[in-house]
């Protein structure tokens, strides 16, 4: 539904009324404070930074002490600025972007300008997610909701040594929160303009003293979405989660740790994709009193898309010291379901026969997804504190993904035709792996490190159809199966120097590898048959990470080269009279950068941070293949998903007041340069240069454990595209959550 200007004027004087009492809020609490007596700073307020440990070496480290590009995410400023999933996450992490068309198994991570865009599930993600030791194989099982997060680790550039699995480009390292020792518990609700509610909550504590403890955390949370159907006249482009999340740590003796994690997820959603320009005339008619626009938020379809998720795993890490030597396990078992009822047509799935539009044929895509994992890790890591130190290991993972998909196409009441196509892959990964450093002096570091993986992938494909030839978006009946074998060494080599005690420096020659792969999909054709080669990757990068003026500044730089040979991709081709495009080894592909991060505390209870990156991700030779439905004359272009230029900065400020309470204001600013969205270099696919300012205040009671927040999201009210996506005539766009400035509140209570 349209909203007049008057109303729209109405809003805009409204949200600045907002805007100018979230202002005032924080300077006459600032007022307040500095009118009262401050209470001394207790030894947390100090100004100095925290230290920060990782595990990006597979066992615990300082931040600086580790020769390895990292970013950290905190996961309480995370749910406290309303980032619960990986979507949103990125806008934190400028060598990071993130893809979503359609439902969570389209979805791709891109880390330094590169990622693999394919729904296919006989592909690797580039990036590799880690949740507490295991490996999600496919990127969809991570991107649904963040629930109970301790940190976040951002290993950039190729991993493929410790990691190894799908570690070409990058790892999201994610850990939660271990269970505490005393009962502790908390109540977290939110709520947020256009009727997103969150609701999370917790206990933890020990059920046996000296011997178990464990942690239990629950979620529920809803959006109506920001995009108006007009044929329902319901909202879409929302979702709707529930989960939970067991942990328990067994401890029978100083030396023996075991945690056993249980999961559950399940999500609804409704995805859209509105239209953002069309120069089809006819089109523009059926869709009215729909407008085109970079504001539009409204669609007409009869039967909106809904997407449905089941995420649920179990696992067991095993931990046992004995002489300075640490033994691990990890167990694993995980499971997604995934159910996908998505069209391709601007105008309806179509319910209702007697709407269809000759020139626009109605389609109907259902498909679902069932993908079974299991993965067994065995490593031992050597005594820290000596002159050499290491850690070594096996691997092993098999996956098997089984999905079916229909379409449907109805071009007039008495005209409907579909294809339905069952598909399988199974995988079997195989992993050893070694690393280590030697200090040859009290400065000086070598590291070196290698990974042996051997990869099997198998594959089944099957199609049917109610024609015999092709007809719009299906091809006919056709049946063909096959299986590849690859193994490769991936591994790292390079040299750390401690400049002094606060400055390290390093320089590391990386290779990474992302194993062989099928484009398995519903329109599989005779030329997808051919398995593609594995993915490599060779990345030199010099590093330097500093804690200066008595832990009052950090900051990490680090500059990267990176190639890739056999780079998996898609182009453009046309089948069954549609444009789709088609997963090849492409062929060379490079990134190169300087990444900068910097944390101050000037004062007590003054946060400063900030972060840039600048990313060159080019395409240095493409492959264009002989049955190429597009221009292929692509070198020198830029690839899709990584703007040249990208930040984010943070400052937050605590106020004490007299009566024990607490002022916390705090402030985020995000800018990204233009990005292209299309790897065929569409001008109409490019979106431009964005930024988005975000703000809260909240008032606490530490001693009390209460929390409660205002939260102000995109206040510059800017409306950009996470996505565009170039169809015949039409381009069509992806409308993200702060398309638009919206208010919030958050309560919780710790107890």
């Amino acid at each position: 539904m349209k909203v007049n200007a008057k109303n729209k004027l109405s809003q805009q004087r409204r949200y600045q009324q907002l805007g100018i009492v979230l202002a005032g809020a924080a300077l006459s609490m600032g007022t307040v404070a500095a009118e009262e007596s401050s209470p001394r700073p207790s030894a947390e307020e100090q100004a100095t930074l925290p230290s920060v440990t990782v595990t990006a070496t597979r066992r615990e480290a300082s931040l600086r002490s580790v020769p390895i590009a990292i970013s950290v995410l905190n996961g309480d400023l995370l749910e406290q600025a309303n980032r619960n999933s990986i979507d949103s996450i990125v806008a934190e992490l400028p060598s990071v972007n993130f893809r979503q068309q359609g439902g969570n198994k389209d979805s791709t991570i891109f880390v330094r300008g590169i990622g693999t865009i394919s729904t296919s599930p006989g592909v690797e993600p580039t990036v590799s997610t880690v949740v507490d030791g295991v490996v999600y194989a496919r990127p969809g099982q991570a991107t649904l909701d963040l629930l109970d997060i301790d940190r976040i680790e951002v290993l950039r550039g190729p991993q493929g040594t410790l990691f190894g699995k799908n570690a070409s480009s990058g790892v999201f390292n994610i850990l939660s929160r271990k269970p505490s020792k005393e009962t502790t518990g908390f109540i977290d609700a939110s709520y947020f303009e256009g009727n997103e509610k969150r609701l999370r909550a917790g206990i933890s504590g020990t059920l046996a003293p000296n011997l178990l403890s464990a942690s239990f955390t629950a979620l529920d949370s809803s959006y109506e979405g920001n995009v108006d159907n007009l044929s329902t006249q319901k909202k879409v482009n929302g979702y709707d989660r529930k989960g939970a999340r067991a942990k328990f740590l067994l401890t029978p003796n100083n030396d023996l740790d075991i945690s056993v994690i249980a999961d559950y997820l399940r999500s609804t959603s409704s995805p859209t994709y509105v239209v953002l320009q069309s120069t089809n005339a006819p089109l523009l008619q059926a869709i009215s009193p729909v407008r085109p626009g970079l504001d539009n938020r409204q669609v007409v379809y009869d039967l909106p898309n809904a997407i449905t998720d089941f995420n649920k795993g179990l696992s067991a890490q095993v931990d046992w010291r004995n002489q300075g030597y640490t033994w691990t396990s990890i167990t694993a078992a995980r499971q997604w379901d995934n159910e996908q009822r998505t069209t391709t047509s601007a105008i309806g799935n179509s319910a209702d026969v007697t709407r269809i539009n000759a020139a626009f044929p109605a389609t109907r895509d259902i498909g679902t997804l069932h993908y079974s994992q299991f993965s067994q890790e065995l490593r031992l890591a050597s005594s820290k504190d000596a002159a050499f130190e290491y850690v070594a290991g096996a691997y092993y993972l098999h996956g098997k993904d089984e999905e079916t998909y229909q379409r449907i196409v109805t071009t007039s009441p008495s005209a409907i035709n579909y294809g339905y196509a069952p598909y399988s892959v199974k995988t079997d990964s195989y992993s050893l792996f070694g690393e280590g450093n030697y200090k040859f002096s009290p400065d000086w570091k070598l590291l070196a490190g290698l990974r042996w993986t051997r990869d099997e992938v198998a594959y089944e494909h099957a199609r049917i159809s109610t024609q015999t030839v092709a007809f719009p978006g299906v091809q006919p009946a056709t049946a063909n199966a096959g299986s590849t074998t690859e193994s490769a060494f991936s591994g790292r080599i390079g040299l750390q120097f401690d400049i002094s005690k606060s400055i390290s420096s390093y320089a590391t020659l990386s290779r990474g590898y992302k194993g062989p792969a099928y484009n398995v999909f519903f329109n599989m054709l005779s030329r997808d048959t051919l398995a593609l080669k594995p993915e490599l990757s060779d990345s030199f990068e010099v590093g330097i990470k500093a804690l200066l003026l008595d832990r009052k500044l950090s900051f990490n730089v680090a500059a990267f080269q990176t190639n890739y040979s056999n780079y998996q991709a898609n182009f453009y081709d046309t089948v069954a009279g549609a444009v789709v495009t088609r997963l090849i080894n492409a062929g060379e592909v490079s990134t190169r950068g300087v990444e900068l991060e910097v944390e101050a505390r000037p004062i007590p209870r003054l946060n400063l941070s900030a972060s840039l990156a600048y990313i060159d991700a080019r395409i240095d030779q493409f492959n264009c293949p002989a049955a190429a439905a597009a221009s292929c004359n692509l070198n020198g272009q830029t690839l899709p998903f990584s703007p040249k230029w990208k930040s984010f900065a943070r400052a937050s400020y605590t106020i004490p007041l007299n009566n024990g309470l607490q002022v916390d204001v705090a402030s985020d600013f995000s800018w990204q340069s233009k990005v292209q969205y299309d790897l065929f270099q569409s001008t109409t696919t490019i979106q431009g240069s964005v930024g988005l300012w975000n703000a809260s205040v909240a008032l606490s009671a530490p001693d009390n454990g209460w929390r409660l927040a205002l939260i102000a999201k995109n206040l510059g009210d800017k409306s950009y595209a996470t996505n565009l996506v170039n169809g015949t005539n039409t381009v069509t766009r992806a409308v993200p959550r702060d398309d638009q400035r919206y208010f919030g509140v958050n309560l919780r209570k710790d107890f």
